[in-house]
């Protein structure tokens, strides 16, 4: 079917029942060849490659590479010898009859279109309308449309309905920096974009809707890391009114299981996901997104190691790894004590022999303490305990210590995604300076309600909150919501909020819990996050189309940059020395 003036087919539909048919074709100039008496130019759409050729030499000598051109031509055979398994169109050629370049490539390419991924990140990001014709990188963002469309069949198959909320909102203290947006209509006043949907969808169970989704933008001012884009990112947000976390949980261990097995190969954790209490969590892995690929457990060893005559093990928190059939050098295990010293720690080890334990340690031990170790951790001759002792930081340090150990000794099965749920958070937490603050969601429902937040010490109080991870990475959020007035105010008191702040930082929920609220749940899955792990790519920027750099600036854009004047003194704003 002709779809214009510029083309009869796209370049990938070219095939051998086409033989002998004069057809119109466009796309960029791929590559050139002149060999004297004939010409080669191979034509690139999005679909595929196509080779066309001329004896007419000269008519084509001033074509360049990534013009665009819309070509008529006879399809004929490729002679057996010239026939290219490699390309989909490899059977087949198109002997010109006319070229019209529609958009002449009159600059010295920044780099090789189908290298792109060889230059530094911040020339791609630069020309990254370029870097985006690479095939690989062009697939990726045609894989992130068939991803979001998937997401939203699903969604919809279960009932929920799309609607989309404001970007233009109320600045609220919900854990990272706010964008903030100066208002010309109100003086000294400002809105901001959201960091995620999570008033308006807690408003919309106040509406009455059963079900909510979206693809929802959110905007945080935090710093980026290699999974983490700096700015915008993309989330599927969701909630359920009358719902409790069982009810997530199946939703997303549906929306989970059925994207990474429709989109992957690799084995995909059975139904239903593990679940790990945050406490087991940061016990047994030393992290709240532990990688379950990963084999070794930490184990407390507090109650027998502060029995060692060995000042550093008094009064502090005794953690240790084992590692079963471990053969490695001195000069390893050294590579492993400089890594913990770089945390801020020292690591201890014991070697388990024929004849005993092998450590420095060991001179600090009886024979009670060597059987209970033994006895504990069912030590075999070949084992190897890796210790940590701190107070304040041996879950972290231990926790990174194991992934270290996983990559060390080839422990990482690539061929799986792992997923389980962390549940159980912890309300509340100490901030930097030694004051209470929450710990995750400040909307979530505290577990035991308003008598935990009145009788219980805010440290020991346990939220419904919970979190998706995939192999060491966090890929949802989401909790059993607060939808009492009372308990919202009580639950911001402890954090030192009161009322009044509460009231005008957050004066829809305020107002609208008057109104009988429905208990609701919900979650918000990663897309990008979700998108980097099908892909198997190290940088979450590789699967979205236009990102911000590494440094949050882009230099395609031009951005952050200077506005005018006139800007300025519309929003009531002056910049300070």
């Amino acid at each position: 079917m002709k779809e214009n003036m510029y083309r009869d087919f796209y370049c990938g539909e070219v095939n051998s029942s086409m033989v002998g048919k004069e057809i119109k074709l466009a796309g960029w100039v791929n590559s050139i060849r002149n060999l004297g008496s004939l010409v080669f130019i191979t034509l690139r759409d999005e679909t595929g490659i196509v080779q066309l050729i001329s004896e007419e030499v000269k008519k084509y000598i001033n074509i360049t590479k990534e013009s665009t051109i819309t070509v008529t031509g006879v399809v004929r055979k490729r002679t057996d010898d010239m026939i290219n398994p490699n390309m989909k169109t490899g059977e087949i050629e198109v002997l010109l009859a006319s070229l019209e370049v529609l958009g002449e490539c009159v600059n010295v390419l920044p780099f090789e279109i189908n290298r792109s991924k060889e230059s530094t990140e911040d020339t791609r990001l630069k020309y990254r309308y370029l870097d985006l014709r690479n095939e690989s990188v062009h697939n990726n963002i045609l894989f992130r449309s068939q991803v979001i469309d998937f997401i939203r069949q699903t969604m919809k198959g279960m009932n929920f309905i799309e609607i989309q909320t404001p970007i233009v909102t109320a600045t609220s203290p919900e854990g990272a920096r706010d964008f903030i947006i100066p208002s010309r209509k109100f003086k000294g006043k400002f809105y901001a974009l959201p960091q995620a949907p999570q008033i308006f969808k807690q408003l919309l169970m106040v509406s009455g809707f059963n079900k909510y989704f979206q693809i929802a933008p959110c905007f945080r001012d935090e710093d980026p890391r290699s999974d983490r884009l700096y700015g915008e990112f993309y989330q599927l947000d969701f909630e359920m009114s009358f719902a409790t976390d069982e009810d997530v949980y199946a939703v997303g261990e549906k929306v989970f299981y059925d994207i990474f097995t429709k989109f992957s190969n690799k084995q995909v954790s059975c139904l239903p996901f593990k679940r790990i209490p945050y406490k087991e969590a940061i016990l047994k892995y030393g992290s709240d997104k532990p990688d379950l690929r990963n084999p070794l457990i930490i184990t407390d060893l507090t109650d027998i190691l502060s029995q060692a005559d060995f000042p550093p093990f008094k009064d502090t928190v005794i953690r240790g790894i084992k590692v079963s059939n471990l053969n490695k050098a001195n000069s390893w295990y050294k590579q492993m004590e400089e890594y913990v010293k770089n945390l801020g720690g020292a690591l201890g080890y014991i070697k388990v022999t024929n004849e005993g334990f092998k450590s420095s340690l060991d001179k600090f031990f009886n024979e009670k303490i060597r059987d209970l170790l033994i006895s504990r951790l069912e030590l075999q001759p070949m084992d190897t305990v890796f210790i940590i002792a701190d107070k304040e930081k041996c879950a972290k340090m231990l926790g990174q210590l194991r992934i270290k150990l996983g990559e060390e000794l080839n422990l990482i099965d690539h061929n799986r995604f792992e997923f389980c749920i962390i549940n159980d958070f912890p309300f509340y937490e100490k901030d930097d300076d030694g004051n209470i603050t929450f710990s995750h969601n400040p909307f979530s429902m505290p577990q035991g309600g308003l008598e935990a937040l009145n009788s219980k010490d805010p440290y020991e109080i346990v939220a419904y909150q919970y979190d998706f991870v995939c192999n060491g990475y966090e890929m949802a959020s989401g909790g059993v919501r607060n939808h009492s007035l009372e308990i919202l105010k009580k639950a911001f008191a402890i954090a030192g909020y009161s009322e009044e702040v509460v009231k005008s930082k957050f004066p829809s929920l305020y107002e609208a819990f008057k109104y009988g609220a429905p208990p609701h749940a919900g979650m918000a899955p990663g897309i990008d996050r979700i998108l980097m792990l099908l892909k198997d790519e190290e940088n979450i920027r590789e699967v979205v189309p236009f990102p911000l750099g590494a440094n949050g600036a882009d230099m395609m854009m031009g951005c952050p940059g200077e506005v005018f004047e006139k800007q300025l003194q519309e929003t009531h704003i002056k910049i300070r020395d």
